[in-house]
Order: structure tokens, then sequence, then C-alpha cells
């Protein structure tokens, strides 16, 4: 089933207050950033890649086990035309045009809405969510060589040669690149002419690409078909296209909705930015291309699957500055038009370096869309953002797609020497092998006149007094503007070399940048012994030498500072992210050119960079197993990876920064064991999350069955499962290790007889001595003659374990609650309330002691009310109770908005279920205007309803009390308490909390 079809509606915290007033004609509410907007409409069918059947006179679309997606099918035809009829006639009832619509992996449209027309659609019961449209942007010897794929002249000695050299790697495997477009003329996507034929009905595979004059048809390994329409555009015909480049698109609705200026781009699948092809070639280009940037001779490059098919989606565009991505753009509808696209076209693999800043959510349209690609049988890497080394700054959060780190290989460097001192750091502007030397300056104490010691210190423009700066090498600090723009200051202002250096606590990678003057890039750890001999006398001399001459290899691979890290605090953090990771400093690769320019190389860093590579060797994976599913390859990397290093040359066993570790080809086409998941496992994980409603038994979060292992609460024993697949006969001995957590693994042992075979063991966890509301992390690994197959675990110790909710009666009363302590001594308790309910009066005044009847409501069947929420709420809860449970549907929605008079919002919470009674929660709500819409969207008779509201103050009425209070706890021991409380009001339903020690468990307290 569709993840974008039965995705209920969420159950998300909301928010209430202490006075109100009816509103009798409210204007629909509407985003922070106005209206007209462009928004993603999603509506709840499946789409075609999960389609399983319920439309009459149409069977199931989604793939069976083992096959591929058809999207040109008879079925796939008529339940396309079913939904493009579908999505018409929702359009047409609000007035709407679409810009674009979806099918494949997702079932929707995206259009310039009015805030009445996003009001009417949220509330359809078609429709499972309307999002803004969102901005995204690029994440910006050989990495093939590194990792083990063969040597850089012939290919031989890897991976390559033993799935058949070359030409066999990744063959008859497309690799779909969602980027900035392609340059069509490069040598990395050359290939012959395309054969013009008529389509063949027939499949033969091994055969190659040809065309009938509109598509390109290609018959893949997997016994599917690859079928694109060629197009037309600015700087790009038919001509382009050829056997090895077979596919190319281009996705620009959403960009021009938002205002972008296209003039600095192409409206065609040409890269005007050089970041589509740079992750096109890494993934995919041809073997042994040669490259040159700037004159200078940087050997060849080779794609991780040179034999595999390009196809190319633009849905990102660069802006004037191609120095930085914040004027460049990458709509979300575009992206996800792309990723529709790539699946009905038939990529077997799509590549997604782009990224949006930390996750929030498991569910994001994107996550959706790659849900339903996923469940097609398309591998999808994705890069982790470019927002490291902070923990939390990691992007895509889902279990169904690989989440991808970058890490360091060998590169070129150069040496800063000077008296006492010499240290290597990235270069390649030094001529290899030769030697820059003269008199040093900081560039900090030579400002020009009216520029500052900070701002020349960072070489900004304008900023260096030349005639104190000629002749000299400049030593610049790192931050504000571009690397390679400090070196042409420097030029500039007359010197003749650079030393960058990383500043402490701003990012620490060493990029291998084109500089206008020879430029050594050193770590912050320099930094200061730099900054004392150059500033301890004058025109003290400095050598840049253009190579390493310090005797000391850099320690490889290291995770990159930019890269983003983990924990994954998105929906209850038990999907740990980053999966793996792949190289990402310093990849040259393909850039973009002209149509009648050469082509062109460049060197980035990035998680861009990382991600390519590992869908070039997913692409790898399914040349060999052209049938495999996703979690296989996925899982494969995973428990083959080694630990990176960190800069003292130390294991780095960080899970937050490396994932798995450091991907290795050399091992993972022979993993051992396999932790496969399916679509049936994902939608038991949202189910259990209460982000969804599928058939079948939700599971804890932890329970899904990846190469890893995460617990984001752990206050006393907890066990997971997990289920393996051998790919060998034998007996496989388990041991684990998280310092400070008992791990206990049942069996220990696991025997298999054949490869095929399944088992399935738990893994119990016990915090010891672990630090609460701290992360613990290690590793657990299965070990055989053969093979080690290595998962990382992190888990989080909490204070206690308590009861989400608890309820009594009376005016007086107590009710006792159970817990169990994650720590030892005496742990407090902070109770809030308790808090009146209140109800919210019919507004039009005709339905006494009730909120509304079966005739409430506007012409959308909505009636609202305006609430102010106090500083100071701890907790507050909106009920929606129907007196009708079996005849009635009601839904509601919350909003926290600027004022009563500006209903734009700044937060949105909705429980529309099919249900009557809707409930929405939310812990320590901001204080402000709120708006309550309560909708009545069906009832088969006479009824009354009731919206009612609590916002838990510190203090309440009544006494509230717990004994006893502190809790003497003993970590991992059941203990309970008693609350009491007296002197309420008969009748009336009370709201109160319990919150232990500093901690954000807590217990919700309802009192009748």
């Amino acid at each position: 089933m569709a993840a974008a079809t039965s995705l209920a509606a969420l159950f998300v915290a909301s928010t209430a207050t202490a006075g109100y007033a009816g509103v009798e004609e409210v204007n629909a509410p509407t985003p922070i950033e106005g209206t007209p907007g462009q928004y993603i409409v999603v509506m709840k069918a499946d789409p075609l890649a999960s389609y399983e059947g319920g439309v009459d006179g149409i069977q199931a679309t989604k793939p069976a086990e083992g096959e591929q997606l058809e999207p040109e099918s008879q079925e796939s035809l008529r339940y396309v035309e079913h939904l493009e009829t579908e999505q018409q006639t929702l359009a047409q009832e609000v007035g709407v045009t679409p810009d674009t619509t979806y099918q494949v992996v997702l079932n929707g449209f995206s259009a310039q809405l009015s805030g009445e027309q996003v009001d009417k659609l949220r509330a359809s019961k078609d429709v499972y969510g309307v999002y803004p449209d969102f901005i995204r942007h690029p994440d910006a010897q050989s990495s093939t060589s590194f990792l083990g794929l063969g040597d850089d002249k012939k290919g031989k000695g890897g991976v390559w040669q033993q799935t058949g050299g070359v030409d066999k790697a990744g063959e008859g495997v497309v690799v779909g690149v969602i980027d900035t477009g392609i340059a069509p003329e490069h040598p990395s996507f050359e290939g012959k002419k395309l054969k013009q034929q008529k389509k063949d009905k027939n499949r033969h595979k091994g055969s190659q690409p040809y065309t009938d004059g509109t598509t390109v048809y290609f018959d893949k390994s997997d016994g599917g078909r690859f079928q694109a329409t060629m197009v037309e555009g600015q700087g790009w015909d038919k001509s382009d296209y050829n056997s090895k480049l077979i596919g190319a698109q281009y996705f620009s609705s959403g960009a021009a909705a938002a205002g972008f200026d296209f003039q600095y781009d192409y409206l065609s699948p040409r890269d005007g930015d050089g970041h589509g092809s740079h992750t096109a070639s890494t993934a995919a280009g041809n073997f042994k291309v040669k490259a040159t940037v700037e004159g200078v001779d940087l050997g060849t490059i080779s794609g991780v699957a040179p034999g595999a098919k390009v196809s190319a989606y633009k849905a990102c565009y660069v802006g004037p500055d191609p120095a930085v991505t914040t004027d460049d753009i990458c709509a979300g509808s575009d992206l996800i038009a792309a990723i529709d696209q790539a699946v009905a076209d038939g990529v077997d693999v799509i590549n997604y370096s782009i990224g949006g800043g930390a996750a929030s959510t498991v569910l994001a349209p994107e996550d959706i869309a790659f849900f339903n690609a996923a469940a097609a049988g398309v591998f999808v890497a994705t890069s982790a953002g470019n927002d490291g080394p902070d923990p939390v700054t990691a992007d895509h959060a889902s279990p169904w797609y690989t989440t991808v780190a970058a890490s360091t290989i060998p590169t070129w460097e150069g040496t800063v020497q000077f008296d006492g001192f010499a240290q290597a750091g990235a270069s390649v502007s030094v001529p290899f092998g030769q030697t820059v030397t003269g008199p040093s300056v900081y560039a900090g104490d030579i400002p020009a006149s009216g520029a500052s010691g900070a701002d020349a210190a960072l070489c900004l423009p304008g900023t260096l007094d030349a005639a104190k700066a000629a002749g000299h090498i400049v030593v610049c600090d790192r931050g504000n503007n571009a690397r390679a723009e400090k070196s042409q200051v420097v030029k500039d202002a007359g010197g003749i070399g650079m030393v960058l250096v990383n500043v402490p606590g701003g990012s620490d990678s060493l990029d291998n940048d084109f500089h206008a003057v020879p430029t050594v890039h050193l770590a912050s750890a320099y930094r200061a012994a730099v900054l004392a001999y150059v500033q301890g006398g004058t025109d003290r001399p400095i050598s840049l030498v253009g190579e390493n001459t310090t005797g000391v290899t850099t320690p490889v691979p290291q995770i990159a500072g930019f890269s983003s890290r983990g924990p994954m605090l998105a929906d209850g953090s038990d999907i740990m992210k980053p999966d793996i990771a792949a190289p990402g400093v310093a990849i040259l690769a393909a850039t973009n050119n002209d149509p009648d320019e050469a082509p062109t190389f460049g060197i980035l860093s990035g998680t861009s960079m990382a991600s390519p590579h590992i869908a070039g060797l997913a692409a790898l994976y399914l040349g060999e197993r052209p049938n495999a599913k996703p979690a296989e390859i996925k899982s494969a990397m995973m428990t083959t990876a080694y630990d990176t290093v960190n800069a003292d040359g130390s294991p780095n066993r960080d899970p937050f920064q490396q994932g798995a570790g450091q991907v290795d080809p050399k091992r993972y086409f022979n993993p051992g064991l396999l932790y496969l998941n399916d679509v049936a496992d994902w939608t038991a994980y949202l189910e259990g999350k209460g982000l969804a409603d599928f058939p079948g038994d939700p599971i804890d979060g932890s329970d899904l069955n990846v190469a890893s292992i995460s617990i984001g609460s752990l206050a006393s024993a907890q066990t997971v499962t997990r289920t393996v697949t051998s790919t060998e006969k034998g007996t496989f001995t388990a041991s684990a290790d998280v310092p400070g957590v008992n791990v206990t693994v049942s069996p220990s042992t696991l025997t298999f007889d054949r490869a095929g075979q399944t088992a399935s063991y738990t893994v119990t966890f016990d915090n010891a001595s672990a630090p609460v509301e701290q992360w613990a992390t290690g590793s657990l690994t299965w070990t055989s003659k053969k093979n080690t197959v290595r998962s990382p675990i992190a888990v989080f110790p909490v204070t206690a374990d308590a009861p989400a909710e608890v309820s009594g009666t009376g005016v007086d009363g107590s009710t006792t609650v159970e817990i169990t302590p994650g720590v030892d001594g005496d742990l407090a308790l902070g109770l809030s309330g308790l808090t009146p309910f209140t109800l919210l009066e019919d507004p039009d005044g005709r339905v006494t002691g009730h909120s509304g009847d079966e005739s409430s409501g506007d012409e959308n069947k909505d009636v609202s009310w305006i609430v102010d929420v106090p500083e100071g709420t701890t907790l507050a809860r909106f009920d929606l109770d129907s007196s009708d449970d079996a005849g009635s549907d009601l839904d509601l929605t919350v909003y926290r908005v600027v004022s009563p008079d500006d209903l734009r919002y700044y937060e949105r919470w909705q429980s529309a279920t099919g249900s009557a009674d809707e409930q929405v929660t939310v812990a320590a709500p901001t204080a402000g205007t709120y708006l309550v819409v309560a909708n009545v969207y069906a009832t088969s008779a006479p009824m009354t309803w009731d919206m009612t509201y609590a916002a838990v103050q510190p203090e309440g009425e009544g006494a509230f009390t717990a004994n006893p209070n502190p809790v003497p706890a003993v970590r991992g021991e059941k203990t309970s308490y008693d609350l009491s409380w007296s002197g309420l009001e008969a009748g009336t339903r009370y709201l109160g909390l319990v919150q232990y020690g500093d901690s954000a468990v807590r217990t919700i307290v309802t009192v009748e």
C-alpha cells in the first residue's frame, strides 16, 4: 500500500488557552509567508508504484516480488488515467489549474492556490496533505581507486575486474540523477549515436538503446524497459542523446512560480552549474577520461559504474553567483516531478544530492515520493547535508533510502614550511615538486584604509593594503567569502602566495580549490602556530611546497567537517542516520560547459559528492544481481563497512558521523547476512509511530528490520528483534559492545545450512552506568569463518519509563502511577494543574450547552474560535467529542496565528481521521493566539458535539499532589507513586501533567 495513499491524518500536538471569542466569518488561514502561494497537493489514493487494486476494473500495478514497475502496461495506463481524472475532478471542485501532476510515486499535483483553496483542499477527505512548495539546494589518487574498484589505467585489480571489466560494471542498469542537469558533450557521457527504429514490442536483454525519433528505449538487465521522452530546449536538441546518455528532461514550473530568474541557466536539461554533471559522472561516467583543470593535468577519472547508462532529470537552476548555492533553486514541486518521471521512465537507481537542512520528519513530500520509488524497486541514495560538524543537522531521515555522509580520500597536498614547522594541507595550485618562497604577513595586520582588521583577516575584496601585501605570502582566515575569492584578493593586492587557515570552531574541511596564487589550505589546529610565527616578526619567510614533504601520511578516510551529523530527532530517533560514508572531499569529476565550449572538470567537496558514489555502487551491485531490492543493497553496504578515522589516525566509531562506516566495495558482494525489509515493514513502522494508518500490526520503531539499531528512549531493559537472511553456509557468533549498557544477544549463534535461509534473534539493552539523557553508542558484530557482519548501535538512556497518560475520577480521589526509573536516587516529580476543560460555545448561540450540531458551520462546514494561550502553559489539549460516535465524522485543526485580526499561521496541527471524535495535544505550547477549527464533515442523524480545551498552568485548581515526591528510584526496578486531588468541582473534567526531573518524560493526567 502506498504511503501517499493511506497515510492517515497525523495526530500531532496542538495548543489551547485561557480565553476565547466566537469568530463570525473566518478567513481561510494561510501560511505565514502569505498567499497566493505555490503548493503541493498530495491525494490519498495509491500512486501507480504501490497500487494494490480496489478500483473496479483496474488490477494492481504494484510490482510483484522480484519484478519491476511496468508504467506502460495497459493496467498502468488505465490507472494513471483514473488518477488524472480524480485529480482533475478535485482541481475543478476548488477552481484550481494544476501546474504539474504526479501519478507514479505520488498521487497529486502542484498549483498556485489562494488561502480559500488551501482550506478547501485540506478539508477534503480525498486529500492527504497540502504542503507549501519548498526550496532545496544542491549539497555541494581517484576515489574509484581508493574504493578498490580498480586501477586508473586499465580498471584491473579490483571489483570492476571481478564483475567482468569496466564495460560490464553496471551493465544493463540505468542511474537517474536528479540535479542541475548534464553536459552532453562531456567525454564522461560519450556514447554511440542512437539507432533509429520502431518500438520493439519484445524485450532483448543486452541490446543497445535505440530511438523512434521521440522516445529512447533500453531493455535492461532486470527484464524491464527504460522508456523516456526526448526533449528539446535552450542549448539542447535530440542529437544530445546517445547510447550512454539515454535520458534527459527538465522541470521548472515550481521555480517559475517562485519567480526565479532563469537568465543565468538553461531552460533545458543542459547543466548551467556543474553540480549535476559532477554527480552523474561520479556515479556512472565513462572509464578513464583524461581530466585537466586550468591547464593542470590531473590524470583520469571514472564513474563508479562506468558500464551503466545515465538519465538526467534537471530540477535545480543556478543563480547569478556561481560561488554560492543560496541563490540557486530546487523547487520541491519540480523535484517531485523529477522523481515521478524518473520512476515512470524505469530507472533502477536515483541519486539525490539535494538538501534542505536538518530533517524534522520521515514523511516530507520527498520522503513519500521516495517511499513509493523504493516500493517500485528503485534504490535511492541521498546526501546527508553540509551543516556539520554540529549534531542533529543531518537531512533525509527515512529508512527506505540510503543517507550518505562525506569522507576524505588521499588527495593533492602541499606543505607549508618555516623554521621549526612543516605541515601538509590541501593544494593543487602550487606546482607539483616546486617551491614558492617569500616574506609572510597576516592579512588581519594589513587592512586597507577604511577596512577593519577583522574584514582584512578574511581577505574580503578591497580590504588589503596593496603596499604591504605586494610580494608577500599572505595568511588569510577561512570564512565569509569564497575560498578562491580570497586568493584573488591576495593577487589583486600584489601577493605571490596564500596560506589559507581554518578558524577553530568553524568548518575544518580542507579543499582543493584552484586559486589565483599558489595556495596551501591548512587545518585549524595549525592556525595558532602559523600566526605566532608570522606575527612574531616582520617579513618572516614561508615556503609553499607542491607536495607533502612532511613524511607523515594524512590519515584517511576521515569524516569531513562539513558532513551533517545525527542523531535524527525526527519522529522518535529510532532510525539512525546517516547510514554510511563515502568519498566526498576533493572529488574530481565532470562539470558544465556551454554548447560551443570545451568540456570542463572540477574538484568539488560535499555530501553531494559522496551520495553518487553510493548510487554508483548500487548500480554496480544491480549489474551483478539485477533483481536485488533496495534494502538488500543497503544492508550489504552497511554491514561490510569499516570505521573511518580521526585526525590522529585513531578509529572513529561515532555512528552519528559515519553511520555504519566507510563503504567497502571489496566486500559488499559477499556480506554474509542481509537485513531485508520492504513496504509491509515500512508501513508497520509508520503505524507504530502514529504517523499513518495501515492494515496490519504496528511495530516499535526500533524493531524495523534495518542493519542498524537505535532506541530513542531507554529507561529499563528493552528488547529489539532482527531477522537476517544468509548469503553463505556457516555458523555466526555474536559479539556486542555499548559502553555503560548491558547488551544480551539471543541466540548468540546462528547456523545456516545454505544461502537464503533466514533466522531471527533478539538484542536486549539494559543501562548499567551510561549517563541518562545522553546517547550511548557501540556495535553488534556477527562473525563466521568467512565474514564479519557489523551493525552500529545507538541508545538513549532516559530518566524514567512512565505511562503517557493516566486518569481518575471524583472531586476527591487518587490514582497509582507505575514507573520504571532510569536513574538511581531521588527522582523529583514536577506537577502542573489541575486545569478545568472549557467548553467553546456555539458562536451562533443556537445550540445551548454545546459547541454545535449537525447543521453547524459555514459553507465548508467549519466552526471556528479564537483562543489565547498564556505564558507558562506546560500542556494544552483540544477535544472534539460527538454525541453520535457511529454516524458522524468530525475533524479538528488548530493554528497558531499572528493575531486575532491576522489569521496567517506559524504552526498548524490536525486530527482528521474517519472517526467521530478528534483530539490534539501539545507540550509547552508557544504563548499566543490560536485559531481552533472544527469541521462537521459528515453526519447521518441529528446530533450535538462539544469542542473543549484546557491549558495547564503550574498552579491549578484544588489540591494536586504526588506521594512520595521525590520518588526513591532504583534504576530498572519498577516502582510507583500516588497522585491525589481534592476540592474539584463536580461535573467538570480536568487536565494535569507530571514531569520527571529535568527530562522531557511526562505523564498526562485527566480527572473526570
